[in-house]
């Protein structure tokens, strides 16, 4: 006869400089059934970490940092967010982020089940200020220098699309009008810059990765 399994439980940790934040943070979660409220001393078994403050100051990107050195996934409860503070979380790991009157329940328990998944969420207008950001860095900074957001160059991404097709060296540099050693020495500086094995290797790893 079959049994209803109970569903598994979220571990999650929460942290903030001031108690009443972090007392608010576990009060809101402590009666939903999707998480599991981990102590201090358990906190660094978290699948997910919950970090709440007024903005990102440097104590919290300091809990920011520790957090992301043991792999944790990060959600980000803050009273205010500029567009600094916003850049500086991202870099900091933060998978996350929610401002502090719009985290209710319900929404807490999305943001911890999309980093669960290895998603992120964000309200839609700071997802816009990220990629106002994001596109004007590309613009800005990386496009006059013939790089790309994505850490490889045009010609890099042209010569692992050929490769994705299954073309020689030689037949990917008739293709760019290169010659097969400046092909040879593209795959080499992605292998080594990817800590990866081998030209198979960089094709699967920028196909998994989006990058191509």
């Amino acid at each position: 006869m079959p049994t209803n399994t109970p569903p598994t439980r979220i571990p999650i940790s929460v942290h903030a400089s001031d108690p009443i934040l972090r007392a608010g943070v576990i009060g809101q979660l402590r009666p939903r059934p999707e998480v599991l409220l981990l102590t201090d001393s358990d906190s660094d078994v978290a699948d997910v970490a919950i970090v709440t403050s007024d903005g990102v100051d440097e104590q919290t990107l300091g809990t920011l940092r520790r957090l992301r050195a043991h792999q944790r996934r990060i959600v980000l409860v803050a009273g205010h967010l500029d567009d600094a503070a916003l850049v500086a979380a991202v870099e900091h790991g933060v998978a996350g982020v929610l401002r502090r009157p719009d985290a209710t329940p319900d929404r807490l328990i999305t943001a911890i089940r999309a980093a669960v998944a290895g998603h992120g969420s964000l309200p839609p207008d700071v997802l816009g200020r990220l990629l106002t950001h994001v596109g004007a860095l590309q613009r800005d900074v990386l496009g006059p220098r013939g790089q790309v957001f994505v850490g490889l160059n045009p010609r890099e991404v042209e010569v692992l699309r050929l490769a994705a097709d299954g073309r020689t060296n030689d037949e990917i540099a008739e293709a760019l009008y290169l010659a097969p050693r400046t092909i040879k020495g593209i795959l080499h500086d992605v292998t080594s810059r990817y800590h990866l094995r081998n030209r198979a290797h960089a094709v699967a790893y920028a196909l998994r990765n989006g990058l191509i």
